[in-house]
């Protein structure tokens, strides 16, 4: 089963497109999960939560809802994956108060990043088995057989990313779920995406049994609009 849903749920310009006129602000999380299952937390990369934070959206949102959270970019831009035991500790404390709401964890690295598999192993390996851990390189020197096998080896997913229409990394299926972030499509109105390119994302996510997607393109309420197109796609 794959999961779709949009990164963020807090935008302005989503009232009266996606939350009704009427739906105060301080309700919108529990308007979302009304209708979507999953939700990509982006805003923790650049100011982590509290734990109390993540308790209460645990408790506004419905059984079998799930958020998948962004890793604060203190570990992937500051330190740059240097000493991660401490940021993960810290990381972990407080998104465990969603419990079992809690989803994937993504990694973004910096474009200017270049590929240091000491440095990634180590991370991966200060996240306890049951987390599902997901990484999304950005600069070219990653895209290597041996990149492929770390990530396969500790169980990590290689985060499917589309940018205009196009995969800025390799497809490749490194755990037993796969996870894929769409930034900007090509349609009118932009940024949307068109039906062809959702049916052919459609086409490769049917390898993988099982998934999350996330619609990056929130300007003037897209990522909602595709995320539903999405959804009536996988379910057909």
């Amino acid at each position: 089963m794959w999961r779709v849903g949009t990164s963020g749920w807090q935008y302005r310009d989503w009232r009266g497109r996606f939350y009704p006129d009427g739906v105060p602000q301080r309700l919108w999380l529990e308007h979302y999960a009304a209708h979507f299952a999953v939700v990509e937390v982006n805003n923790a990369f650049y100011r982590l939560p509290e734990r109390s934070t993540f308790e209460k959206w645990r408790a506004r949102t419905p059984d079998g809802f799930r958020f998948a959270v962004k890793m604060s970019r203190y570990l992937t831009h500051v330190k740059r994956l240097r000493e991660p035991a401490e940021p993960v500790a810290r990381f972990l404390d407080r998104a465990s108060g969603l419990g079992d709401k809690l989803g994937p964890v993504l990694l973004q690295l910096p474009p200017t990043l270049k590929a240091d598999l000491g440095l990634l192993d180590e991370t991966l390996t200060q996240f306890p088995d049951g987390i599902r851990v997901v990484v999304e390189p950005r600069h070219k020197t990653w895209f290597t057989d041996e990149c492929q096998e770390l990530l396969r080896k500790r169980g990590a997913a290689l985060c499917w990313a589309d940018r205009l229409g196009r995969p800025v990394a390799p497809l490749w299926v490194t755990a037993d779920f796969g996870y894929l972030r769409l930034h900007e499509g090509r349609a009118q109105p932009r940024p949307r995406y068109g039906r062809s390119a959702l049916k052919t994302w459609g086409r490769r996510l049917q390898g993988v049994r099982e998934g999350f997607v996330f619609f990056n393109n929130d300007p003037g309420g897209a990522a909602v609009t595709d995320a539903d197109a999405m959804i009536a796609l996988l379910d057909r």
